[in-house]
């Protein structure tokens, strides 16, 4: 069968080279076209579009830049209509694939979305036109199945796949010598700096991040560096020439992290479930923030947070982070053990909520099984 698959960030490709991995397994025969990065290209799916030319954050820069994004929605349609695949897969990217999805139905297309957007957050309204354009919804977290009954949609709770993503590196996990020597790394403790995978957030989270290696002289502050941003841009924010940028090597570096200080997304969760104490930390653009706080309906903005149900991790968003308050948060982390216990063990019950291992392997089999069936 012919697919083609859709993601617009970093997260998307590790999440959507896994699917790719497990169709392939179930179906011999099958052929991928795809917009993605580098994980995806190495399963062997052909790449129309890089994500590290889709990528936009906050809507003032959305907007800044919607010239290019209607032209790469146009040119997806024109795409996907003569390449005819059998079914188009989303993978989260909402803005973006929802309009996609809408499109393909009314090609008569089968549409499967994988990763539901965030509508819980905020535009609930969008819940409808998933109803109507999306054949099949596969959610990875808890909460999402019961959210969608209250709209009378049945969609398949298939557990988180990261889990599968990080339970494949515990068994390959290097000494923590190893790792040091490999990386050229000193003697000390280390602190896991996650500044995100985008050039906006990372030039507002990474020098205020970074200051805290003054603060702890005791601790190594290593950059866990997107590999789609080059080491150049990153230098810029490093006043210390022994700071260490680790490209590609994020989960390797949180195997060996006693504390994280992390940029709010994806990374949050990844973190959490490699049982580093942490962070979280954001800030964007004014505006984009200011419109933001209108409309998101949710008590946190970590995933961590959102699973739980409760502040498991410290938030320092906007005016909050600023380096009083991270170094007050980071100090406890790394010194009060009642604290790093109590988060985690709220890990623990984080790992459990998450429906365990296998997220990849039992989406890819649903989704066959509903194309089999018509």
């Amino acid at each position: 069968m012919k697919y083609y698959i859709i993601v617009g960030e970093a997260s998307g490709d590790l999440h959507g080279s896994n699917l790719i991995k497990e169709i392939k397994k179930l179906d011999e025969s099958a052929e991928f076209r795809c917009w993605g990065g580098d994980l995806m290209r190495e399963q062997g799916a052909a790449i129309v579009k890089h994500i590290d030319e889709l990528a936009f954050m906050g809507f003032a820069e959305v907007v800044v830049n919607l010239r290019t994004i209607f032209k790469n929605i146009s040119f997806c349609k024109n795409d996907i209509e003569k390449y005819r695949p059998d079914v188009v897969i989303l993978i989260d990217y909402p803005g973006f694939n929802l309009r996609i999805a809408e499109f393909v139905k009314e090609k008569g297309m089968r549409v499967f979305y994988y990763i539901s957007p965030q509508v819980w957050a905020w535009k609930q309204s969008r819940v409808k036109k998933i109803k109507k354009s999306v054949d099949k919804l596969f959610v990875i977290l808890p909460f999402e199945k019961e959210f969608y009954q209250r709209f009378d949609y049945d969609v398949e709770f298939v557990g988180h796949p990261l889990l599968d993503a990080i339970v494949s590196y515990e068994r390959e996990k290097k000494s923590f010598e190893e790792f040091i020597g490999d990386n050229q790394l000193e003697q000390k403790p280390i602190v896991a700096v996650l500044p995100g995978s985008r050039k906006q957030e990372i030039s507002k989270m990474l020098p205020v991040m970074l200051k805290m290696g003054k603060e702890f002289p005791d601790y190594q502050f290593v950059i866990g560096a997107a590999p789609s941003i080059t080491d150049e841009f990153y230098r810029q924010f490093v006043q210390n020439s022994s700071t260490k940028i680790l490209k590609g090597k994020t989960y390797e570096l949180l195997q060996h992290a006693t504390a994280g200080v992390v940029t709010s997304g994806t990374a949050t969760l990844e973190t959490a479930l490699f049982s580093v104490p942490e962070v979280v930390c954001y800030k964007g653009g004014k505006i984009s923030y200011q419109i933001a706080k209108r409309l998101v309906k949710v008590d946190y903005i970590s995933l961590v947070n959102l699973i739980m149900g409760k502040e498991t991790v410290k938030e320092l968003i906007q005016s909050e982070f600023n380096e009083k308050n991270l170094k007050a948060e980071l100090y406890k982390l790394l010194n009060n053990a009642d604290y790093r216990g109590q988060m985690l063990a709220d890990y623990k019950l984080l790992k459990e909520k998450l429906g365990g291992k296998g997220a990849s392997e039992k989406t890819a089999r649903l989704m066959l099984k509903t194309l089999s069936e018509g």
